[in-house]
């Protein structure tokens, strides 16, 4: 029986895991504790998270890490696969595929996204990427799309269109010419599973605000993060449509405001991979439209920390005020990331989600 997804559940502020798929998940350190992520560690990671009360796992696509010490996100589960494992060891949580669109093919996306989705009794959900780094593109033999989205325009409207058609079909695009096209078992969720994307660049918003439920973004400061939900808002009214605004914080959460401190210095500073970092932010800061040109300049520590998202390091306490700031922002949701999810995740679950409850942001 489908399953209400657990991103239209009745939580004002949907929490999910970020990255857990990947080595290091967004942390880029060396410190002796940093995320394996090993099957087992998956496994046990979103089970704490299924049983606490998170609202989704979302994971990264990355096929070539960035060097370092660590070969950092070298080691990294395909997404579809991952999901339709994590799938069947859990009860409510939602779960997410990321996909680079010139890398896999509509119809195939289609077929694994509606498997998970029957797996799950309607939990799955679709992160849709156009890609950014051209060593991992190189590695396929394919050229990084210049119009990106354009392509991932025609990408998604093939795949709506599978399920819902009722007999072959053809399509005919600048990017797909498809002959008597057919995808069949559709997805549990009608029209298709909810999709997000994460984007900074008008392009990219432009795209989540006509096709997709939720935007990723980021920002620098919280005072002023509520001028991106404001923007993809805008973009998205023109459409007619509503497009929820989420964003990404890396966590370090401890009893007392200095121990946290103390750690996040000691992961992201001191025994931070910076030849890792290094690589990372410069292919990021050529290519990637994810972040302000600014950050990569000001905030190096947020890169080693957490791919560049914003820091939530203190006590519990501090944490629930932080994140019940970003709410009053706009958004809609936030995906965490730890230095180690099983470590962490259960001192986040029995005592920040509490406080958002109390705050009326939580509904368990």
């Amino acid at each position: 029986m489908i399953k209400q997804h657990p991103l239209k559940g009745p939580s004002k502020l949907k929490l999910g895991v970020f990255s857990a798929n990947a080595d290091g998940g967004l942390a880029i350190t060396d410190v002796p504790e940093r995320w394996q992520a090993r099957w087992e560690d998956n496994l046990n990671a979103i089970q704490i998270a299924d049983r606490g009360g998170l609202d989704f796992f979302l994971p990264i696509a990355r096929w070539k890490g960035f060097g370092g010490k660590n070969r950092v996100r070298e080691w990294s589960f395909e997404t579809f696969t991952w999901a339709a494992g994590l799938a069947s060891v859990t009860e409510r949580i939602g779960l997410f595929m990321t996909v680079h669109v010139p890398l896999v093919h509509p119809l195939y996306a289609a077929k694994a996204l509606a498997t998970v989705d029957h797996i799950s009794s309607g939990r799955a959900g679709l992160n849709i990427v156009c890609g950014w780094n051209p060593k991992e593109f190189g590695m396929f033999g394919v050229p990084l799309v210049e119009k990106g989205y354009d392509q991932a325009d025609e990408w998604l409207q093939i795949m709506e269109r599978a399920y819902v058609s009722d007999a072959p079909f053809d399509y005919d695009g600048t990017y797909y010419q498809l002959k008597d096209v057919v995808s069949r078992p559709a997805s549990l969720q009608a029209p298709r599973p909810v999709t997000m994307n994460a984007a900074f660049g008008g392009p990219g918003r432009d795209f989540a605000a006509k096709n997709c439920d939720y935007l990723f973004t980021t920002f620098t400061e919280i005072s002023e993060a509520g001028k991106h939900v404001e923007d993809i808002r805008r973009r998205a009214d023109k459409l007619g449509r509503d497009v929820g605004a989420y964003t990404v914080c890396h966590v370090v959460c401890r009893e007392s405001q200095q121990e946290a401190e103390d750690y996040y210095e000691r992961y992201a500073v001191t025994l931070a991979d910076h030849e890792a970092v290094d690589a990372h932010m410069a292919g990021k800061k050529e290519f990637s439209q994810s972040h302000d040109k600014d950050a990569y300049d000001r905030y190096r520590k947020r890169f080693a920390g957490g791919a560049g998202g914003y820091p939530l390091i203190g006590t519990p306490e501090k944490i629930a005020e932080d994140m019940i700031a970003i709410s009053e922002q706009g958004y809609s949701g936030i995906a965490l990331s730890f230095v180690n999810y099983t470590y962490e995740l259960p001192f986040f679950c029995d005592r920040v989600m509490p406080l958002l409850r109390q705050a009326g942001l939580r509904v368990e």
